[in-house]
């Protein structure tokens, strides 16, 4: 979740915002080995060998790698992880765990994305996408993860090789002890029509502020933004504003 390098509150942003990924991943113990917060959790995504049967087969399902048929399992969710707790009440990360605040607005305060489109987050306008074609919020569905995996551990590296894509793809050993992949997983911090954070324009008690850092740091090449992302300018419009 993050490394913690810088005192107490270090990696605090960086946990918050994993932990808000809840459509497609279960999160439990939070937990620090050596200067790494981490963090136990099953991610709900299903192997990419399952194929249904044929309309008229029931619940029949069938492995396309090993030829196995048999009842089609259920598709798992997890137990219900509330980020929102009614009024200013949110459950974030603070000081390595996770933990119900009351985040108020402070006075006379004003969004910034608002104030400059007259009071309309344009990111709930704009007509990005995710790999499975889902519109909107894009940024907040779409996320990297690091899996603590090493090498020795062959069963579940395979097991998360496996996984259907796009919801969870792209995986890749970075080191000896783990894997890099990109999954699909909403925020639990969106408002219901899912195109607004709830946290933003909210300070902690100490003045930092509630939504997580990195979601307010664009990459200024525009590398990593979705496809109809209203922050991404390509470069000839770029250089005839110019």
């Amino acid at each position: 979740m993050g490394v913690l390098d810088a005192g107490i509150d270090s990696a605090d942003h960086e946990a918050t915002w994993l932990i808000g990924h809840t459509q497609n991943i279960s999160f439990r113990q939070l937990r620090r080995v050596g200067i790494e917060l981490l963090v136990d959790a099953t991610l709900h995504v299903r192997c990419r060998h399952l194929k249904a049967g044929a309309p008229d087969s029931g619940a029949e399902g069938r492995c396309a790698a090993h030829g196995h048929t048999g009842p089609l399992p259920p598709r798992t969710r997890g137990a219900d992880q509330p980020r929102k707790l009614g009024g200013d009440r949110f459950l974030v990360v603070e000081h390595h765990e996770l933990t119900a605040l009351e985040l108020p607005f402070p006075p006379r305060s004003l969004p910034i994305l608002e104030e400059e489109s007259g009071g309309e987050n344009p990111c709930s306008i704009a007509p990005c996408s995710t790999a499975d074609h889902t519109r909107g919020s894009a940024c907040c569905r779409d996320l990297q993860v690091e899996i603590v995996c090493p090498k020795t551990e062959t069963t579940l590296e395979a097991l998360v090789r496996s996984r259907q894509s796009p919801y969870l793809c792209k995986v890749s050993r970075e080191s000896a002890d783990s894997l890099e992949a990109e999954m699909i997983s909403a925020c639990g911090f969106l408002d219901d029509p899912g195109q607004n954070c709830t946290l933003h324009g909210r300070n902690r008690s100490d003045g930092r502020s509630a939504k997580p850092d990195l979601c307010s740091e664009w990459p200024d090449d525009g590398k990593g933004l979705h496809p109809g992302c209203i922050f991404y300018l390509p470069p000839v419009r770029a250089r005839k504003r110019r």
